[in-house]
């Protein structure tokens, strides 16, 4: 499987690089022996009816898994579809969301009692899901016999319907499918807010952009009102700079100082609208 038309070229990102090898590392450890496959389903895997006594579970059982194939395909998924995402959204955000889709994968099977489940696909049919948001006309290639070329939003469409009507319908196949479900379903959730979110902050930058100005001889421009030009350039080059770093790496990068300062700044400009 191949995601086409990116300028990637499946360049490793750090973030990808460090769960593919925590994930292989504990792999070769459970595989080995060296922790017996049944102590790490006893402590380490998420079981809905042990989650009080043993809440870690619902991030350790990402990284259990119950062969190489397992292993393997999660793997493989993630280091195509990963990269992309983190290099777009920085390491940051990206194993926060790769974390929190895991988390509903977990969460699904507390809500629904599907029994022990391990592995990292929760976690990455989100990131399949986010990859296919950001780049849906991407082609995928998937063997099927033959080598198939897909996009990649027909692909996660066809993965979710599965998940879907497997979690739901019963299938006794060994495959944790409400985690599959819960890493889809929660990750859309958080995208679809985080998209709130930006389109708030790109309505209120907007807005702060909108002051009267003037003009006087020579060309220049000044805004309007009792600020001093040279002020108000110096607080819209820092908004501009405090949103790009938002859009990059999102509101959680910002600094409490940070924050402070856009709060002041958007008080300040609802006070002169109601002065107006």
């Amino acid at each position: 499987m191949s995601p086409g038309g990116l300028r990637f070229a499946y360049r490793m990102t750090p973030w990808v690089k460090r769960l593919m090898v925590a994930n292989a590392v504990m792999f070769v450890i459970v595989w080995s022996g060296a922790i017996p496959f049944q102590l790490a389903i006893e402590y380490l895997a998420f079981d809905e009816a042990k989650v009080l006594a043993r809440p870690w579970t619902i991030i350790t059982y990402m990284f259990v898994h119950g062969g190489i194939f397992h292993v393997f395909m999660n793997m493989l998924f993630l280091f195509f579809f990963g990269p992309p995402l983190e290099e777009r959204w920085g390491g940051k955000e990206f194993v926060k969301y790769y974390a929190i889709c895991g988390i509903g994968g977990a969460l699904f099977n507390l809500v629904f009692g599907e029994g022990v489940i391990i592995g990292a696909s929760g976690a990455v049919y989100g990131v399949m899901l986010a990859y296919a948001l950001n780049w849906p006309d991407s082609v995928v290639w998937i063997w099927v016999l033959v080598l198939l070329p897909i996009k990649a939003k027909y692909l996660v469409l066809c993965l979710g319907a599965i998940s879907f009507f497997s979690a739901f319908g019963g299938a006794a196949d060994g495959i944790a499918h409400f985690a599959h479900l819960g890493g889809l379903v929660v990750g859309y959730l958080y995208l679809k807010k985080g998209w709130q979110l930006q389109a708030h902050w790109e309505s209120w930058r907007k807005r702060l952009r909108k002051r009267r100005i003037k003009v006087v001889p020579g060309g220049a421009r000044t805004p309007s009102g009792p600020s001093k030009p040279d002020d108000e350039a110096h607080i819209l080059e820092v908004v501009d700079q405090l949103l790009d770093k938002i859009a990059a790496q999102g509101l959680d990068s910002l600094t409490a100082e940070e924050r402070r300062f856009l709060d002041e700044v958007s008080r300040r400009r609802q006070d002169q609208h109601q002065v107006h």
